[in-house]
């Protein structure tokens, strides 16, 4: 998946699932779909692509319902996040004591 947006058809034929519950997920604000005016049709983000892969998971093979994904997906993305911020200070860190024993005593 190289690209940054796929059609709505391409997504249901890479995840195998129907349009429905690519529909149901945005009923319930789990992804958005960006409007392609020049063919007519939505489009999808990568993000909104793996929040649906992940979905498909969670309803398909552990039975969770649709409430239940919202916020499975929204404690994966603060993980994601605090991950991220952790790295952060990490890179920081580790360029303050560079330069502290570059500087010497």
């Amino acid at each position: 998946m190289e690209k940054d947006v796929w059609t709505v058809r391409e997504v249901v034929e890479i995840l195998n699932i129907d349009e429905e519950f690519i529909a149901a997920l945005q009923r319930e604000d789990i992804i958005t779909l960006m409007r392609d005016d020049s063919r007519g049709g939505n489009l999808l983000r990568r993000q909104e692509i793996d929040k649906i892969r992940v979905a498909k998971v969670l309803v398909e093979d552990m039975d969770i319902n649709l409430p239940g994904v919202e916020v499975i997906l929204g404690m994966r993305q603060n993980m994601i996040d605090m991950r991220r911020q952790f790295d952060d200070i990490l890179k920081d860190l580790a360029d303050e004591i560079r330069r502290m024993f570059e500087q010497g005593p």
